[in-house]
């Protein structure tokens, strides 16, 4: 009997991305992988605690099989099943995004027989991870111009290091996703800065919005207390609506860090996004790789890429026939598309 080809795939020089993405693609296209290497040059090499929740719910949902499935494993191999839609928990067990986790199961469960909801635990605003403002606003929007059927709703607010942060979902099956194309943003239509605190001195947060607000001048502004929960934490979201398009610029309090250069770190993201006139942000334009491959085709503009995009392509490219292209625009500014091969 022959064994089942595997996807080989080189985690040394990415992070817990490279895995996400190969898990949902493995789910989606029913091909198995196996990754070494895992997050190679990161501080902490191997598997953290938020990549082996991915791997086990990709598991779950997929009937699937997994080899090396620990704690600090820097191997893997993953073999899809059959997607399964139901009502799924997962819990992280830290303040690992659950954004993330959205993501990886969302394309599996976008193509399941039947209706599915989540409900995850973990951070939901966490440094480097998409905030759930973000996916609200931003991310399932563009999707749901594919046809995407998914909407989210915030339970419990999350905030690293503790986490203790709740995000439900629910998604109903679309099959094939739509092509996109996103070149022109449209005039701005509305600018809101919040500034979403938990357990510290209002006067933190009116700091760090006021910073924010003396590089965007803003009328809808506000230092928002998030319900009782665990832990401490204060982020800076900033949102602009365009015609065609929302984006969102945030950052987070760190210690050591004073709030007004959270602020200022914000607003400044938001202003060299405006001033670059591309449609789509850096961190869309990333997360938008994958649905557009699932697509077969699609192209936007976007401000010049760093070094997630090559990596997620490098992995999107090993599974799907599709082939992308980045060309400059205008200076400042790229063209991705992908087509099939």
């Amino acid at each position: 009997m022959k064994s089942e080809p595997l996807i080989l795939l080189d985690g040394t020089s990415g992070g817990g991305q490279m895995l996400r993405t190969a898990l949902a693609l493995a789910m989606v296209t029913g091909q198995a992988f196996r990754m070494e290497h895992i997050r190679g040059q990161r501080r902490k090499p191997g598997l953290m605690r938020q990549h082996l929740t991915c791997v086990r719910a990709a598991g779950e949902i997929s009937g699937g099989t997994v080899v090396g499935a620990e704690i600090g494993a820097t191997e893997l191999t993953f073999h899809p099943g059959m997607i399964r839609g139901g009502d799924y928990h997962f819990a992280i067990g830290t303040a690992g995004s659950t954004g993330l986790l959205f993501q990886t199961l969302l394309p599996a469960l976008l193509h399941a027989a039947g209706p599915s909801t989540l409900r995850l635990e973990g951070g939901t605003h966490n440094p480097l991870a998409p905030p759930f403002e973000f996916l609200e606003r931003v991310f399932l929007p563009a999707l749901r111009r594919m046809g995407a059927d998914a909407t989210i709703s915030l339970v419990q607010s999350g905030f690293a290091p503790v986490g203790g942060g709740i995000m439900e979902a629910t998604i109903t099956p679309c099959g094939n996703l739509n092509p996109l194309a996103l070149h022109d943003r449209g005039d701005l239509r509305a600018l809101r800065i919040r500034v979403p605190i938990r357990n510290l001195s209002a006067a933190i947060g009116q700091r760090m919005l006021d910073a924010a607000l003396e590089m965007l001048p803003c009328e809808d502004a506000s230092v928002e207390p998030r319900e009782p929960g665990p832990g401490r934490g204060v982020c800076c979201l900033i949102e602009a609506a365009f015609e065609q398009i929302t984006e969102l610029t945030s950052d987070f309090g760190e210690q050591g860090v004073g709030a007004e250069r959270i602020g200022a770190r914000a607003a400044k993201n938001m202003h060299d996004f405006i001033g670059s006139r591309a449609a789509v942000g850096r961190h869309l334009a990333d997360q938008l790789l994958l649905p557009l491959a699932l697509a077969g085709s699609g192209s936007f503009t976007t401000m010049v890429p760093d070094s997630h995009v090559p990596t997620n392509i490098t992995v999107i490219e090993k599974f799907l026939p599709v082939k992308f292209r980045i060309t400059e625009a205008t200076r400042g500014t790229r063209v991705i598309a992908v087509a099939g091969r």
